[in-house]
């Protein structure tokens, strides 16, 4: 396994793939279905190159099998904090230690720019990825967003990590 940050070179489709295939599969049961199965191809791929932002891949035998988006905080409320935009693995690297290794690697690279402080938001209702933050020591905050995607009102609730 291999993470490093993305390349210009790097396939920009494989890399939104991950995203889409992991919103398939993370977001069953929480964001309407319809919504899920019509992600096109690519949605991801004009966000890959936002200046705001770094990204981390991982890559697992010459395949892009995971990625986390990072950088300075997108709300002004929390201007001076780290913020952990995304994080995603292909589904069939769910729970083999891939996602431990790239959220560390997201937490180290974020201290190297500075950050004490870290955050990021997670929908209420995904007790998978929220339970995997807690295991790592992210602590739940009472800072909520409302949000809607596909139709539903849906809620993220703010996690803070402190280096």
């Amino acid at each position: 396994m291999e993470i490093r940050y993305m390349e210009p070179t790097d396939n920009r489709i494989a890399i939104s793939r991950i995203y889409e295939e992991s919103w398939k599969y993370a977001y069953a049961g929480i964001i309407p279905q319809d919504y899920l199965n019509s992600i096109p191809e690519r949605k991801w791929v004009s966000n890959l190159d936002n200046p705001d932002r770094k990204t981390l891949i991982c890559i697992d035998d010459n395949s892009f099998i995971g990625t986390s988006s990072f950088g300075k905080s997108r709300f002004e409320k929390f201007s001076d904090w780290g913020e952990i935009i995304s994080i995603y693995l292909l589904p069939d690297y769910v729970g083999q230690g891939y996602g431990k290794v790239l959220l560390q690697a997201t937490i180290w690279e974020l201290e190297k720019l500075g950050y004490k402080n870290i955050f990021l938001w997670v929908l209420r209702d995904n007790i998978r990825a929220r339970y995997f933050y807690e295991r790592f020591g992210f602590l739940r905050t009472d800072d909520y967003l409302d949000d809607n995607i596909g139709g539903k009102e849906l809620q993220e609730v703010r996690y803070i990590y402190k280096c």
